[in-house]
């Protein structure tokens, strides 16, 4: 398995593999679950060669000791990686290589995707996010990438910001993959304690409650009724929930049945910022 530390290493490398290779990124912060590598194995269905990205990006984190506790399980994710192909090609950039030495966001214009949900919550977190994407999908000149659902506004975003400037890359959205108890997988679970982490499984099992509560009732009830399920947590703090159109991300005010939508949440379990999503 051949790991790149540097652009120029990597888009060397690239240049050599034969020009009807199906390329696939995965790009990760590390810290790699069941998630990941089921990301990772769709990337290896679909393409001749895969690319994963270790790379925990600054410009995405609005909160500087978010950052810090992010974990670094490096050597493990090369031995979980390894474990499912020993072809997989790792980039794993410093902060200062991928910035060229100024770690700073693009500004970009989502048209409202990031002004809502994590976006009204966390400070320029999507301009970070999309200046890494774009970075990425730039180097590696895939033919497809591939994101988890579980970061479903993040998703959205991305495909805006490939259409708007004009990358060439199909954006694949995959599932996503829940613990036993239906906790949504997140590099954060491994910060919660052992109760706290069976305990907030109560975040999908509301949102499946909210789901069917979506089909009889309107999207106001739906969400209050939430807020009250949570008010009864002393664990659990919500910071939001919100039901929006799929596509625009636009907070619903009545139902459409011409129309997809889907219910978002955010909760903090102990310090610990957890977010999930369901399609109703």
């Amino acid at each position: 398995m051949l790991v790149f530390k540097t652009k120029k290493e990597l888009s060397d490398h690239i240049s050599t593999l034969p020009k009807i290779n199906n390329l696939g990124l995965v790009p990760t912060m590390g810290a790699l679950h069941t998630g990941h590598t089921s990301l990772v194995q769709k990337a290896i269905n679909e393409n001749q060669t895969v690319v994963v990205s270790i790379f925990v990006n600054p410009t995405q984190f609005d909160n500087k000791e978010d950052l810090a506790k992010y974990p670094d399980t490096f050597d493990a994710d090369l031995n979980l990686l390894s474990s499912i192909s020993e072809d997989i090609l790792i980039f794993s950039p410093s902060a200062d290589e991928v910035y060229n030495h100024e770690i700073k966001a693009k500004k970009y214009n989502f048209e409202g995707l990031d002004t809502v949900m994590e976006g009204a919550f966390r400070d320029d977190h999507f301009n970070g996010v999309g200046t890494i994407v774009e970075a990425l999908l730039l180097l590696v000149k895939p033919d497809r990438a591939y994101f988890g659902e579980k970061d479903f506004q993040q998703l959205q975003i991305i495909r805006k910001l490939v259409k708007q400037q004009n990358i060439p890359v199909e954006i694949i959205g995959c599932p996503i993959v829940r613990e036993t108890n239906g906790l949504a997988m997140s590099s954060r679970n491994e910060r919660l304690s052992k109760q706290l982490r069976q305990k907030a499984s109560f975040i999908y099992h509301t949102l499946l409650s909210a789901k069917e509560k979506f089909g009889t009732e309107n999207a106001n009830y739906v969400i209050d009724w939430v807020k009250e399920q949570f008010n009864e947590q002393e664990d659990l703090e919500l910071e939001y929930i919100e039901i929006t159109d799929v596509d625009t991300l636009s907070p619903i005010t009545r139902k459409n049945e011409k129309l997809k939508y889907r219910a978002f949440i955010a909760v903090y379990a102990d310090g610990v910022r957890l977010i999930d999503n369901i399609a109703l």
